[in-house]
């Protein structure tokens, strides 16, 4: 009953540091000021526009599509792969399990080998790349072994060590309405959890927050039209504030 209260803290301190870090990088991004009118061309010129922009940027990566294929690709198959895995571990977290998670089991379970092999691909450019091996920090290969890590332990506890899923679920189950329950002491499943709940600590913090920081882009948010309406910043004091006349400065001393 130790490693299940240690467990049962850590879940509780993770979900607690993702949850208001994710809210507090968030509200960073929403106050930051845009300063100028600067939509990446070619731009829509109406919000409409920009809302299909960015669900072809969000759903397709089409600007990564533009630049580079083989990332695009890796970069593509890993998220569209932990959209799957993410739907299949729903599971875990529903009782009886929704009838739409129920129907996106086997494709959660061959997701899985996707999303390493999309990491893998993902991975290797950071060394067969020149420039991009450049710039790649080992932060990057961090977060990328955390990742592979994840989904490889993930794997393991399918096709090689098998735990109990029934005490995983009651477990998770007993978290979410505040009654513990017993872990399942699978050492495979320990290391997929505790990597589970650093990558939930450190995700906040990381350059994964690109996941919601995309929606904050001005290149990418900002509708075309510099033309048809003048664009003025919200954020800087105005040069006649103050003045008693409201008159504009004449510049003559």
């Amino acid at each position: 009953m130790v490693l299940s209260t240690i467990y049962a803290v850590l879940f509780y301190f993770a979900a607690a540091v993702f949850a208001f870090g994710l809210a507090y990088r968030i509200w960073l991004y929403a106050r930051t000021p845009a300063p100028l009118k600067i939509p990446t061309t070619p731009a829509p010129t109406t919000r409409r526009g920009v809302v299909v922009r960015m669900a072809k940027e969000v759903v397709f990566f089409e600007s990564l599509f533009k630049a580079n294929k083989w990332t695009w690709l890796f970069g593509w198959v890993f998220h569209a792969a932990l959209l799957l895995v993410v739907l299949r571990h729903l599971r875990y977290f529903t009782e009886p399990v929704w009838i739409w998670v129920t129907w996106a089991q086997p494709f959660g379970l061959y997701a899985g080998f996707a999303m390493v092999a999309g990491l893998s691909g993902l991975w290797l450019r950071r060394f067969v790349v020149e420039r991009v091996r450049y710039i790649s920090s080992p932060s990057d290969h961090l977060m990328l072994l955390l990742l592979v890590g994840i989904g490889t332990s993930g794997l393991m506890m399918k096709y090689v060590a098998h735990t109990d899923i029934v005490g995983l679920k009651t477990f998770i189950l007993g978290l979410m309405y505040f009654h513990w329950q017993p872990l399942p002491a699978d050492p495979v499943l320990l290391i997929h959890l505790g990597l589970v709940l650093l990558l939930a600590i450190v995700f906040p913090f990381s350059k994964l927050l690109h996941a919601p920081g995309v929606f904050f882009s001005p290149g990418r948010n900002q509708v075309d039209n510099p033309r048809e309406k003048r664009y003025i910043a919200s954020w800087p004091t105005p040069v006649n504030a103050g003045r008693p006349d409201g008159g504009e400065h004449s510049g003559d001393g």
